[in-house]
């Protein structure tokens, strides 16, 4: 089952709005076969297995890193697929919460006499999908807020400068972040002033992630980079409904896809109704690549799931730009605290990763 999950870790980020899925078909203490959820969502990771397993699939133990589907979609239902090629047992890591699913799989092959055996590795099974699991339990992708700063925790001098506080190391594993994750968020603070591509590099023909950025009114540049590939990459605008429709014309005709989100009581558009109307549109994990005062309000509404930050040796001082905006805290204990998971060290900088408490 730890194999199964290392494989179905490769379509992270490729796969939404299915769940990243792998799987390990056993015979006679032999590997006979092995699959993951393709780019795109299809094939499902059993049907690769058993398509690479053929004939050897009879009598053999799948191992599943979810529970196989039990309905038709763009595909037939993967639990079907187990029982027409004479898989003897079936082992998965977790039940599917979706509700075309929801048990159905397994209790489909049970019915055809084939053995289940669940729960297999769940902890590690529920890290693994935690996206897909949030957007199917919670209606919205989990959210990974992305940091870079200064050891004095800064993003840029008070000039604005910012290329490049960490090494080509730290910036290469950003990438890799990119690259494991449906979209990219940033607030319009961020496409106004460092003009991003957001775009995945070095990764190959990899599907690249959804970018998104939050503006209310879309006062953001229609010839910068964004705009000028809106029609390569998709490109969502996450505005308020006082938008003015000839900014929303203009972006509609660059070819980016336009989502209202209602207003909060700052005037912004709302976080947990934007996250939800991600989430609307298929989307597991986002990465959020700033800026402070889209950190800050991810942050207060208890929103941000993960924390990655990358540290460098250098310090910027008070007068430097901070890498959260203000949180309005009036005592220490209304701090929101999360948990190391690991860290480590990445050419000279360090990465630290950290988890909401729940």
């Amino acid at each position: 089952m730890a194999r199964a999950l290392s494989l179905g870790a490769r379509g992270l980020g490729q796969v939404w709005p299915n769940p990243a899925v792998g799987c390990i078909l056993v015979r006679d203490q032999r590997v006979v076969g092995r699959g993951w959820t393709q780019p795109g969502g299809r094939p499902h990771a059993e049907v690769r297995a058993l398509t690479q397993a053929g004939e050897a699939a009879r009598g053999a133990t799948a191992y599943v890193t979810l529970e196989p589907c039990a309905h038709h979609g763009q595909t037939p239902p993967c639990a079907d697929a187990l029982v027409k090629a004479g898989v003897a047992r079936v082992v998965t890591a977790l039940e599917d919460p979706d509700p075309r699913t929801a048990g159905q799989g397994h209790a489909r092959l049970r019915e055809a006499g084939i053995s289940c055996a669940t729960n297999v590795l769940a902890e590690a099974a529920e890290k693994a999908h935690a996206g897909f699991l949030m957007r199917i339990r919670e209606g919205r992708p989990q959210l990974t807020l992305k940091l870079a700063s200064s050891f004095d925790g800064r993003i840029a001098t008070a000039s604005g400068e910012s290329k490049w506080i960490t090494g080509p190391a730290a910036r290469h594993a950003v990438q890799g972040l990119r690259a494991s994750h449906d979209a990219v968020l940033v607030g319009a603070g961020t496409a106004r002033s460092d003009d991003p591509a957001l775009t995945l590099r070095g990764y190959g023909q990899r599907r690249p992630p959804v970018r998104v950025v939050v503006s209310r009114r879309l006062e953001l540049p229609t010839e910068g980079q964004l705009a000028r590939t809106a029609r390569e990459v998709p490109l969502w605008l996450c505005h308020g409904p006082d938008a003015p429709e000839p900014r929303k014309a203009a972006w509609a005709a660059l070819g980016a896809e336009l989502i209202e989100v209602p207003l909060g009581l700052d005037r912004h558009p709302e976080p947990a109704a934007m996250l939800r109307a991600l989430g609307d549109r298929g989307l597991t994990r986002v990465l959020c690549e700033g800026g402070g005062m889209l950190a800050a309000s991810l942050i207060s509404a208890g929103l941000a799931d993960r924390l990655a930050g990358f540290t460098a040796g250098l310090a910027l001082g008070a007068e430097g730009q901070p890498s959260v905006g203000p949180l309005g805290l009036a005592a220490l204990s209304e701090a929101r605290r999360y948990v190391l998971e690991e860290a480590r060290k990445i050419g000279p900088d360090l990465l630290a990763i950290w988890a909401r408490q729940h």
